[in-house]
């Protein structure tokens, strides 16, 4: 990753609104969500949910694809790994016990929220 596609891609997030759609669609991974229901959950007018999901995908976080007359989106987790990947790329230098719980933090899927 070139620290420009880096760049864009922390850009992107760094507005509210941006990064509470990435981690919606973070959260309905692999099936994504049709953009009219990204805009219902966030609260956000059509337009301006348009507006950010463009956003988002130039910085080639977010794609979609047609469905009938529905535009789905999802969250492209290969690129944010990338993302993450350039962060840590030089970490620890040469000393992995140094990034090891960051690394094991980045395995393991939190638990579940929804359930107590």
């Amino acid at each position: 990753m070139e620290i420009s596609e880096a760049i864009a891609s922390f850009a992107a997030l760094s507005q509210e609104t941006r990064l509470e759609a990435f981690r919606l669609l973070v959260r309905h991974e692999p099936d994504g969500v049709p953009a009219g229901e990204i805009a219902r959950q966030l609260g956000v007018p059509h337009n301006t949910m348009s507006a950010h999901l463009s956003v988002l995908t130039r910085a080639e976080l977010v794609f979609s694809r047609r469905q009938s007359r529905s535009i789905i989106y999802r969250a492209n987790l290969k690129h944010m790994q990338e993302t993450v990947r350039f962060l840590i790329n030089d970490c620890c230098a040469g000393h992995p016990e140094v990034c090891e719980p960051l690394i094991s933090s980045l395995v393991v899927c939190p638990p579940d929220r929804t359930n107590p």
